[in-house]
């Protein structure tokens, strides 16, 4: 017998937004993800300028600031292996 595994689509961002505390990252499947700023020091630390400078790696997989050299990846802050 065989048996196939399928692996869950991968969750791609399309926005991140900066709130007090916070960034939210909202996903192409209509969900949006609150994290805590101070989790990232680079980001905290950073100015509300640098932080608007953000683009999205590949096809919406991570996020990068270029200004503060930081990188996100989505399957991270979900706690999925990348």
């Amino acid at each position: 017998m065989n048996t196939s595994v399928v692996s869950p689509p991968q969750a791609r961002a399309r926005a991140v937004e900066f709130v007090p505390d916070a960034f939210v990252v909202h996903l192409e499947d209509g969900r949006s993800l609150t994290v805590p700023i101070e989790w990232f020091p680079r980001l905290r630390d950073a100015t509300p300028e640098q932080r608007r400078q953000w683009r999205l790696i590949g096809p919406g997989t991570g996020i990068h600031w270029p200004d503060i050299d930081e990188d996100i990846s989505i399957a991270g802050l979900l706690g999925l292996p990348d």
